[in-house]
């Protein structure tokens, strides 16, 4: 596996790890304020999408549409945003991103400035049924995978 010293997605799992597979993994990030915050990584050091070949790009995509459509089912957001940016991170890996029309930064980027205070007692709920949503990624991923 190709690996860089100073890479934090190649030291470590990069959050809650949910599933793991030979090329990628899917991890729950600790987003505040975004409950429904997951990523999918690739194992391998890459820095660009197109380093990947087209077999792998196809694999990858159809990972993070794997996530998405769960997410989708488990937690009925608004809005899935998914995003592969690496500027602060230049190791490969897409946002999954359960959006909702009351978070704090909606319809904007998670990145943008909030547009209102945060709702903590909805992200409480969803934080509670995450079990339930890492438990069908799971079932997902692996079923997937087979």
């Amino acid at each position: 596996m190709s690996h860089q010293d100073n890479c934090p997605l190649c030291a470590t799992d990069g959050g809650a790890l949910i599933w793991s597979g030979e090329k990628l993994r899917v991890i729950r990030a600790a987003e505040a304020g975004f409950p429904g915050f997951y990523r999918v990584v690739w194992n391998d050091h890459v820095a660009e999408f197109s380093d990947l070949s087209a077999p792998d790009r196809n694999l990858c995509m159809d990972a993070v549409a794997v996530v998405e459509q769960v997410l989708r089912e488990q937690l009925s957001p608004t809005k899935i945003n998914l995003a592969a940016l690496g500027n602060m991170v230049a190791h490969l890996h897409w946002h999954v991103i359960a959006r909702y029309d009351w978070d704090s930064h909606f319809p904007g980027s998670v990145w943008a400035q909030a547009q209102r205070p945060r709702d903590e007692a909805r992200e409480a709920v969803l934080a509670q049924q995450l079990p339930q949503v890492d438990a069908a990624l799971q079932e997902a991923l692996t079923r997937w995978a087979a």
